[in-house]
């Protein structure tokens, strides 16, 4: 299974917030929702954090070149690779 974008302490975190956003509606609804919000945007801005740094980690893997016959049959093999981790981050990312 492959680890999570974020570590599950911090989707603790925001579960716990927007938890508390929820409960806290009554008492006052647009503070809930304004805390929802800000809490909805740090967690947007988390994400892509963590997808910027993942793809960086994978195009570093497929980007460096290497010379000569068996280099081009590693390099196949670095591609397929690099291939299924983005497909692999895709569906990930679909799935959320």
């Amino acid at each position: 299974m492959p680890a999570p974008l974020l570590p599950p302490e911090e989707c603790d975190e925001f579960g716990a917030r927007l938890r508390d956003a929820v409960t806290g509606f009554v008492d006052g609804p647009r503070d809930a929702v304004e805390e929802a919000d800000r809490a909805v945007e740090e967690l947007a801005g988390r994400f892509t954090e963590a997808l910027t740094r993942r793809r960086r980690t994978l195009r570093s893997a497929w980007q460096d070149g290497e010379a000569g016959k068996a280099a081009a049959v590693a390099d196949t093999e670095r591609l397929r690779l690099a291939l299924r981790d983005y497909r692999e981050l895709a569906d990930r990312l679909i799935r959320l």
